[in-house]
């Protein structure tokens, strides 16, 4: 394999441009729709006056919050509060998939929902709905904006490589046709209608989420940033925040005032200090995704997999893996790899071990057989899991703190979704959003050390060997061995 980039965040913070930079002096008086110098994010001090809102971290969640806030009250003080740059956690990291899949188990949702004494499938029924539309929400807000993300709604297509995998997509679109999807959302693809799609050699059939849309993390992370920054919210960068408090939230800077405060830091939640709901160091691991980007592909290669439809690509395999067609012609596929760092370390500049970017480079030559597939980049980033994998907001009145975190990996849609929950949340308004199963959700905690360790890697060892068994044996059903581990990990459903 040639040399390629690794880590320096990823490919899409990369390619997107620098982080933030002082302004440059003007050399005159702006004129009318002319932008507004680019804010020093850095060297900008710390707000003496109270704030009305101060938003803990500087990724999708915390920019769509500060977005909510100030287009609700345009008069609102908001000031975000970002450890390193805007996007350096995993929204700047991200597979770009703005997708339909709830952040967790549907099935540990309605069993949340009828201890409550609720209609569990209505429940979770009505999160899905509110997920799709968030979809179509988020476009809507991204073309007003004016920000070009690259985005494109071309569905989720999720194939099947074995016919296990088949009758795994089969059932799945049974079941979300129970739990929220119209029937005009999905379609179940044979092995001919995928190929028409996309020429995945081992394809046998698939299943086709048509609300997704594919977004280049990056552009929308900054676009976003530049956006709640022309209506008047603070952004500071390298501004490491220690612990939050009611009314207070302090810096390695100095501390800053608030009437409300909001912590959106997903697997850096373990970070921060503060004794409100949802926060805490065994809330939440950090948990390992890595991906790679190919060059720039001919259009010839283009013309012999198709792909025009510019789905978002993922596999129905345990270990499954998640891919794009990019804006500039490339593939960018992402899986696992190694995928917890002991006492819940996050992976700093995201360089990716040579195995790991090894396995990726396999998957999509296995998709793609006698097709010149060079890797140009890798990088990994964090996912925030709890220990039953689904995601909490919680808002506490007393002290007027929120929380939200533990995406599990479905967070593009979902953090949008989460932020007006939680200014809904915060404007103690009755709506909706506001009883969603995720409000409040109790996730449990993990294990101490070295036990969450021991059990996250067992349980990705399990999925690999279920995965091995299924394709060497062309395995019908589902393998024992996988259904194991999901029950270890409380993914089943």
């Amino acid at each position: 394999m040639t040399a390629y980039r690794n880590g320096e965040v990823s490919h899409w913070m990369r390619a997107s441009g620098p982080p933030a930079a002082p302004p440059a002096e003007p050399s005159g008086p702006l004129s009318a729709g002319s932008p507004a110098p680019t804010p020093d994010r850095r060297s900008a001090p710390l707000p003496e006056e109270r704030q009305d809102l101060v938003i803990v971290g500087g990724g999708l969640t915390g920019l769509w919050a500060a977005h909510q806030a100030v287009v609700e009250d345009p008069g609102r003080s908001v000031t975000v509060l970002e450890a390193e740059h805007v996007g350096y956690g995993a929204s700047g990291r991200n597979g770009g998939w703005m997708s339909t899949l709830l952040p967790g188990n549907r099935a540990v949702y309605a069993r949340a929902a009828r201890a409550r004494g609720l209609d569990g499938v209505a429940e979770v029924s009505a999160f899905q709905r509110e997920m799709n539309a968030t979809i179509d929400d988020t476009l809507r807000v991204l073309a007003e904006e004016g920000i070009d993300a690259d985005q494109h709604q071309g569905g989720h297509l999720q194939i099947a490589t074995t016919p296990a995998a088949l009758k795994r997509l089969e059932r799945a679109h049974a079941a979300n046709l129970a739990h929220g999807y119209h029937a005009s959302e999905l379609d179940l693809l044979d092995a001919g209608q995928v190929a028409e799609r996309v020429a995945v050699a081992p394809a046998l059939g698939g299943l086709h989420y048509r609300p997704t849309a594919r977004v280049d993390p990056g552009k929308l992370t900054r676009g976003l940033a530049r956006a709640v920054e022309r209506r008047g919210v603070r952004i500071l960068e390298g501004t490491r925040v220690t612990r939050v408090g009611a009314g207070r939230v302090t810096t390695i800077r100095g501390d800053v005032r608030a009437t409300t405060v909001l912590c959106c830091l997903e697997a850096y939640s373990g970070q921060v200090e503060g004794d409100v709901p949802g926060l805490g160091r065994r809330e939440v691991i950090p948990v390992n995704s890595s991906m790679i980007v190919t060059d720039p592909l001919p259009d010839a290669v283009w013309e012999r997999i198709g792909w025009d439809g510019r789905e978002c690509l993922s596999d129905a395999a345990h270990t499954f893996v998640y891919a794009q067609r990019t804006g500039d012609g490339r593939i960018a596929i992402g899986g696992r790899g190694t995928p917890y760092a002991y006492a819940s370390g996050t992976p700093g500049p995201g360089v990716v071990d040579a195995r790991t970017v090894r396995t990726l480079h396999e998957r999509l030559r296995h998709f793609f057989p006698g097709t010149d597939l060079t890797v140009e980049h890798a990088w990994r980033g964090a996912i925030g899991v709890t220990r039953d994998w689904c995601a909490g907001v919680f808002f506490d009145p007393a002290t007027r703190v929120g929380v939200v975190r533990g995406f599990a990996g479905h967070g593009v849609t979902a953090t949008r979704l989460a932020a007006r929950t939680l200014l809904d949340r915060a404007a103690e308004r009755d709506t909706p959003l506001t009883r969603l199963p995720w409000n409040d959700h109790d996730s449990g905690r993990w294990e101490p050390e070295p036990l969450r360790w021991v059990g996250v890697h067992a349980m990705y060892r399990l999925f690999g060997v279920a995965d091995r068994w299924e394709e060497s044996r062309h395995s019908q059903e589902t393998s024992l061995i996988a259904r194991f581990g999901s029950r270890l990990a409380g993914l089943h459903e």
